[in-house]
């Protein structure tokens, strides 16, 4: 009998090890492991983090993880949980080269918190991460745009699947288990683009998918079975979640290496915005423009992100990290769109809603990329200015460096854990394959005596 798709990402899995990643997926992985502790730690001190992690603490149980910029241990599955709403609550926090997922919040956060609970060491969570993501950017393939249009939102109805990859692996699941795994993060997936607004609703989606791809491997390795046929079957997730699927992308080339493209963000808000924020930066660094004497601008952007955050009068920040024209027009006010131009006391600022509320947003079909935009500002003497950014900062093409990860790391994580902790995480996350327990990286991220 032919095997299911589950039963392949399986076998597949369960042979993952840190010596059969390629050179580009451990460095990438790695990549994102000091981007995502950054974020988080800085994430946990918002009002959505706070809240999570006094959640997560006022449930009591074994303390088995430790919550980021807290200290605190608690259950793995409340950690995961945590964990996945801080790191995702300064829109800082990593993107899929469409622009349709963050891969961290819940795979990572199920991971680390696994690999705390079980004392597993760095090499052992590399690989976990590796198959975690893979898995969510496979499913994510499979079933996008038809997922996204649909209203689901991609982070969390994918994430929870790479999250159940990722803890199983740490758990030791065998390939059975991890197929009843599959299945049971099916029965949970979830999680809806009706999102944007002033509510915290955004920030807490890949929460309950991370602690749910917990909650899947850890049933599944007490012998808890769960569907095989969880992706294809008749009244399976891809029927459940789609229009139109392309289920080869689940499997295809399963024997060869798998070139995992992560990007990161430079700026506080919804990756689409990006591109339209290095429009802003690029036409203020070569023309200056006096912002009194903008008489009109006009930002035309590809159809697949046109209808999305359109808000020229965002009431919290919440709502600004997702509002293409206050972005622009704080890129042109500050030079810049960090977690501090995100702030409520600054959206009644004359120049922010004058700017906000000029910016007419355009749709042009002749547009690259999905995230491609144009900006055309018209100055009150007849001048003009045009900026056009296909490949924002921080994607594939138009990476960060290094450097520019670490200077972002201790930039988020200093306020909250201190110099001196900042330093001795991010060398311990560089030379991760010599950690002998990721407990002892995740104790540095809280402040000293937490």
């Amino acid at each position: 009998m032919a095997k299911t798709i589950a039963e392949q990402l399986a076998s597949h899995f369960v042979d993952f090890r840190y010596d059969t990643l390629t050179p580009d997926t451990r460095k990438a992985v790695k990549r994102l492991l000091l981007d995502y502790l950054g974020v988080g730690v800085a994430g946990s001190q918002t009002g959505s983090g706070k809240i999570a992690r006094e959640f997560a603490a006022s449930t009591g149980g074994y303390e088995q993880a430790t919550l980021l910029g807290d200290g605190r241990r608690v259950p793995a599955m409340q950690a995961a949980l945590a964990n996945a709403i801080s790191s995702h609550s300064v829109e800082l926090d990593d993107i899929d080269v469409l622009a349709l997922f963050h891969f961290s919040p819940p795979v990572y956060s199920a991971a680390l918190a696994t690999a705390e609970q079980k004392g597993k060491d760095g090499r052992a969570l590399v690989a976990a991460l590796a198959a975690g993501c893979e898995m969510m950017e496979r499913l994510s393939k499979a079933a996008n745009n038809s997922l996204r249009n649909r209203a689901y939102h991609t982070t969390p109805t994918c994430g929870i699947f790479g999250a159940a990859v990722a803890s199983g692996f740490l758990l030791d699941n065998t390939a059975e288990q991890v197929v009843s795994a599959l299945g049971l993060a099916g029965a949970q997936s979830g999680g809806l683009m009706e999102m944007y607004g002033p509510s915290m609703q955004k920030r807490f989606n890949p929460g309950p998918a991370s602690r749910s791809g917990v909650t899947a491997a850890a049933m599944a390795n007490l012998g808890f079975t769960g569907a095989a046929t969880i992706f294809e079957g008749e009244r399976g997730w891809l029927r459940a979640f789609t229009d139109a699927s392309d289920p080869s992308q689940l499997t295809l080339d399963l024997d060869k290496p798998y070139q995992l493209d992560i990007e990161f963000k430079p700026y506080s808000c919804a990756r689409p915005i990006h591109n339209a924020i290095d429009c802003a930066l690029d036409i203020r660094k070569k023309h200056a423009p006096d912002l009194n004497r903008i008489k009109r601008m006009t930002m035309a952007r590809h159809p697949d992100w046109a209808l999305y955050h359109q808000n020229a009068r965002p009431q919290t920040y919440h709502e600004a990290q997702v509002s293409l024209p206050y972005s622009v027009a704080v890129a042109f006010t500050d030079g810049q769109a960090l977690f501090p131009q995100y702030n409520n006391a600054r959206l009644e600022e004359p120049m922010l809603v004058k700017l906000s509320e000029m910016l007419e947003i355009t749709v042009d079909d002749t547009l690259p990329r999905g995230v491609s935009c144009r900006l055309t500002v018209e100055m009150d003497d007849g001048a003009r200015h045009v900026s056009q950014v296909d490949y924002p900062k921080g994607s594939i093409q138009n990476s960060m460096s290094d450097a520019e990860l670490r200077a972002k790391f201790d930039s988020l994580t200093i306020p909250v854990i201190g110099a001196s902790r900042s330093a001795e995480a991010a060398a311990m996350v560089a030379d991760i394959e010599q950690c002998k327990d990721v407990g002892q990286l995740m104790r540095l991220l809280s402040p000293a005596g937490n």
